[in-house]
C-alpha cells in the first residue's frame, strides 16, 4: 500500500525518529521506559517487538504510531489488531549473533510473506548490511516491487572503531551512511537510516538522504529513565537543522 498522508509527511521532511526497544527485548518494563522515554523526548515513532501484549502495554503509554518488528510474519496480524501502525521485517543484528544469514531471496520471501498476510499495512524492510552494496541496491528496488512502504539501512553492530572520541562516533556510522546514501538514490520510497547513529552523525544521514533515523542502543541500553529521555532528545534536536541568521 501507498503510505498515509501522515506518513508521507513525517518522512518528506527528513526529521522523523523512530526509537528501537528491541526486536529481542520482551520485558514489559524495559519496553515501558523506552517508549515513555520516546514520547517524552520528542520521538517521532517507536518499534517495539511484535507482541500484542507489548502493542496494547504501548498503546496505553503513547499516542505516538507503533512500528513491530520480527523476522516471523505469522506473529504481524495479530500485533496490527492490537493496534501497530506499521509493520517492520529487520532489525535483524540479534539474529547475525546466532548465526542466522538474510540472504537476498530470504528478505524476498518474507517481505512477499508478509504483504500477502497484511496487504494493507504500512511495511518496513531492512536490507542486510551483510550484502555488499550493489546488492542492497537491487534488494532494495525489488522489496519496493514487492511492496515495501519504507526501506532501513543498517551497519554492523559488532563493528569497533578504530579511532576513540568523535572519529570513532563517525567509522561506527560509516557503513550505515554509506548504503543510505545509496540506496536514497536508488528508490523513491524513504529510506531510514539505522545501526551505530549518535547526536554527531544523525545530521550525517539527514545529509546523505534519509528520510530519518532508527536509534536503538543509544537509547535502550541506557537504565534511568530520565537519561533515555534526555538521549533522544538531544538526537532530536540533532537532526533538526540549525537556522542560519
Amino acid at each position: 500500500m501507498a503510505l498515509s498522508s501522515q506518513w508521507r509527511s513525517v518522512f518528506a521532511q527528513q526529521r522523523a525518529v523512530k526509537i528501537i526497544s528491541g526486536i529481542t527485548q520482551f520485558d514489559p518494563q524495559v519496553v515501558g521506559r523506552v517508549v515513555r522515554a520516546a514520547d517524552r523526548g520528542g520521538a517521532t515513532y517507536v518499534d517495539i517487538a511484535s507482541d500484542p501484549a507489548l502493542v496494547a502495554l504501548a498503546r496505553q503509554l503513547t499516542d505516538l504510531p507503533i512500528c513491530v518488528s520480527t523476522i516471523v510474519p505469522e506473529q504481524l496480524p495479530a500485533c496490527v489488531a492490537a493496534g501497530a501502525d506499521m509493520v517492520e521485517l529487520g532489525n535483524f543484528d540479534p539474529f547475525y549473533a546466532q548465526g542466522q544469514v538474510f540472504t537476498a531471496a530470504r528478505v524476498k520471501a518474507l517481505t512477499v510473506q508478509i504483504r500477502a498476510l497484511l496487504p494493507e499495512i504500512p511495511l518496513a524492510v531492512t536490507v542486510p548490511h551483510t550484502l555488499p552494496l550493489d546488492a542492497q541496491t537491487a534488494l532494495a528496488q525489488e522489496l519496493v516491487a514487492l511492496g515495501a512502504d519504507v526501506l532501513q539501512t543498517e551497519g554492523s553492530g559488532m563493528a569497533q572503531p578504530q579511532h576513540p572520541g568523535v572519529l570513532g562516533l563517525i567509522e561506527k556510522a560509516a557503513p550505515a551512511l554509506a548504503a543510505t546514501y545509496t540506496l536514497a538514490r536508488a528508490v523513491e520510497v524513504p529510506v531510514l537510516c539505522a545501526s551505530g547513529l549518535s547526536v554527531v552523525t544523525v545530521p550525517m544521514a539527514r545529509a546523505v538522504g534519509a528520510a530519518g533515523v532508527g536509534i536503538g542502543r543509544a537509547v535502550n541500553r541506557l537504565e534511568d529513565e530520565l537519561a533515555m529521555t534526555a538521549a533522544v532528545r538531544a538526537l532530536v534536536e540533532a537532526l533538526v537543522p540549525t537556522a542560519v541568521v
